[in-house]
């Protein structure tokens, strides 16, 4: 069975978006724009309830995983201005790219009250999500550096490690 495909006990979006995660998004230069229940996603890359992503704007339904919103924003973040302005489903992207998206979204899971970052995580292990040493948990306290030191040299993350709620320039 393909992960992205079931309908895992995961927290959703829900039928009004905290108003927390228009802030957030709208932060980033994004917008968080929310779809009917019966809408397709617009630049949703998986398709069913995964987040869309087309130029600035953030596609979510009711039933589209928090970390699926969080991880395309965390695309949209870390893809270079070029990237960015041609941007529509397809993030693209490396390997390093990718790893630093995961780590971002459980950073960004802290500014969701009632979310979190061990929400997160936990959804992360539910959905799928797959890394070397396992659980999400394991990759981001033991094998992430690589991807903490991306984020820092682009400048999305502060030397702490909290977001500088700057996108990649």
């Amino acid at each position: 069975m393909n992960a992205r495909l079931h309908f895992a006990d995961v927290v959703r979006v829900g039928p009004r978006a905290d108003q927390a995660i228009h802030v957030l998004a709208s932060r980033y230069g994004a917008e968080l724009i929310e779809c009917a229940s019966s809408e397709t996603l617009p630049g949703s890359y998986w398709g069913d309830s995964e987040a869309g992503l087309r130029g600035s704007s953030l596609f979510v339904r009711a039933d589209t995983p928090i970390h699926s919103l969080l991880h395309e924003l965390g695309h949209f973040i870390c893809m270079s201005p070029e990237r960015r302005a041609g941007l529509d489903r397809d993030a693209g992207g490396d390997d390093a790219e990718e790893c630093a998206v995961c780590y971002l979204q459980i950073v960004l899971a802290d500014q969701i009250p009632g979310f979190g970052r061990a929400q997160m995580l936990e959804d992360m292990d539910a959905w799928g999500y797959t890394f070397r040493l396992g659980a999400s948990r394991a990759w981001f306290e033991n094998d992430a550096a690589d991807a903490c030191i991306w984020l820092r040299r682009h400048g999305v993350l502060d030397d702490d490690g909290n977001p500088t709620f700057q996108s990649r320039s």
